[in-house]
């Protein structure tokens, strides 16, 4: 037999180990319950009370125009029962909803008690509408960014009192979120918040209508060809605003660049919200750094949330600031300054995606913590200085003729004192400055001179500049001012004179 032949050895191989990757620390207790809580029912009740205290910590909501609107919800009542002439209401399809509503409430509730429940109604769809849209885009209960959704649903747009818009805005992100991966199903349920929007107010129906177009679009062109998209959205609004400039007058300036992110709208009353601007912008930027380095670069770039904010920071640069239509005696005003919440809500869509640690979460929440505590600090002194007003306007007989002649020029962005004295001549006198019946954009309008609101808007426009020049025929006429002893109190205007104005400080510095 053959002798048999030796196995060859092998060489041994290296050992192999195992790379294993550090495993995540779980989460603290404390992350635990509040991330059972926001799966709860329980959750949403309670983020909604937290959301509604700045609607009910004041005797009034300072929210600017608000007083406008519930004045005019009276003076709506007294056209229907025939007290007033040179007064009508008009039929209209938009900038309407939010009036209807408050009026509503009005005749039913009273004032005080309208104005909270319309406002409260609007703050829950718009926050609440932001928060589905931001769920929808990033695919999660965007439970990270709620402070921040909540700090801009209180910015600017709240308290210049905007609320057909911001109703409206509020509806288009309930739309949107419903109709995220459009399907002829989705798109349906979305159409009824898309034509209540556009009863609230035409504009952010806009915006709405073309980023919803836009999600219908993205579906069927790919991946691959969105950048394409994106860019021909931006060439079409382009295009529009050089059809709007061709067909009515319109005013643009360089300075919208400013309003392109949308942290601009914590810069409510004066100078000292700029501190909360930086720090929501120096905040969004620290999440922006850690989304791109958790997705790849074509991911974030094909992705909706990223192209949505470039479309609507597009809209808030290029589209004209004011435009001046036909059929109303004042122009559209303040659009850029109002499509910026958009850009606000839009990048909190696109961070919700992001990881964000403990650190960003905690400095989220305490931002919003103090940006609230100014807040109520300044609308407490402005609610101190409206009380003032309404006892210097309770000691007039009913039925006069009242202005105001107070500011504070510290007030840069919101004049919240403007309007202050619409709301207390309710059931007591007349407003005789007050601007919605003269702009033919509201549902009260003036069709002729009457005793009650000025006809024209330039009038008003001047009284509440204090540079009217009284006419005999506004006599008997009082205005409401403050002395140097810094005491409210009423003064007998004199025929052929300017009404002039007194300046005032209400609201406490910084520190």
């Amino acid at each position: 037999m053959p002798a048999k032949r030796p196995r060859p050895q092998q060489k041994s191989s290296p050992p192999v180990h195992a790379v294993v990757s550090k495993p995540s620390p779980p989460p603290s207790a404390i992350a635990q319950r509040f991330g059972a809580l926001g799966r709860s029912p329980l959750g949403f009740v309670l983020a909604t009370v937290l959301l509604l205290l700045p609607c009910f910590w004041g005797a009034y909501i300072q929210a600017g125009d608000l007083s406008s609107h519930i004045y005019n919800s009276w003076l709506a009542q007294l056209v229907q029962t025939g007290k007033v002439s040179g007064l009508t209401l008009a039929s209209q399809s938009t900038n309407i909803l939010f009036d209807l509503i408050l009026s509503g409430l009005f005749r039913s509730l009273g004032a005080a008690t309208a104005q909270r429940i319309a406002v409260s109604l609007a703050v829950l769809v718009f926050v609440w509408g932001a928060f589905a849209l931001a769920s929808a885009a990033s695919g999660r209960r965007a439970w990270a960014v709620l402070p921040c959704i909540a700090m801009l649903a209180y910015g600017w747009v709240f308290h210049m009192g905007f609320f057909d818009f911001y109703l409206s805005l509020g509806l288009c992100f309930c739309g949107l979120a419903a109709a995220w991966d459009p399907t002829p199903k989705r798109v349906a349920i979305a159409a009824p918040f898309f034509l209540l929007a556009f009863l609230a107010h035409a504009l952010a129906f806009a915006w709405g209508a073309g980023l919803l177009a836009y999600l219908i679009a993205a579906k069927y062109v790919g991946d691959e060809r969105r950048l394409q998209l994106t860019a021909v959205g931006v060439i079409a609004i382009l295009a529009g605003r050089i059809a709007v400039g061709s067909l009515w007058r319109t005013r643009w300036t360089a300075a919208q660049i400013q309003l392109i992110t949308g942290a601009d709208q914590l810069q409510v009353f004066a100078a000292k919200y700029t501190l909360f601007f930086i720090a929501l912008l120096l905040l969004w930027v620290i999440l922006f750094v850690s989304l791109i380095r958790s997705q790849t670069k074509s991911a974030l770039l094909s992705g909706l949330p990223l192209q949505l904010c470039i479309l609507s920071a597009a809209a808030v640069f290029l589209l004209p600031g004011r435009i001046d239509i036909p059929g109303y005696r004042h122009g559209l005003v303040y659009i850029a300054e109002r499509m910026s919440l958009t850009v606000g809500i839009c990048l909190c869509a696109l961070l919700a995606s992001a990881k964000i640690g403990q650190a960003q979460r905690w400095s989220m929440a305490i931002l919003a913590a103090v940006f609230f505590l100014m807040l109520f600090r300044d609308e407490s002194a402005l609610n101190a200085f409206e009380q003032q007003i309404g006892r210097a306007v309770a000691s007039l007989p009913y039925g006069q003729r009242v202005l105001l002649g107070l500011d504070d020029d510290s007030l840069t962005r919101v004049n919240a004192i403007t309007h202050m004295i619409d709301r207390e001549c309710i059931g007591r006198c007349y407003s005789y400055a007050n601007y919605e019946p003269s702009t033919w954009q509201f549902r009260v309008r003036a069709i002729a001179p009457n005793p009650y609101v000025a006809s024209e808007y330039r009038d008003s426009i001047l009284m509440q500049g204090g540079q009217y020049l009284v006419k005999p025929a506004d006599l008997p006429l009082y205005q409401v001012s403050i002395d140097n002893s810094g005491r409210v109190g009423l003064l007998s205007l004199a025929p052929r004179r300017i009404n002039g104005m007194r300046f005032c400080k209400v609201l406490p510095d910084a520190l």
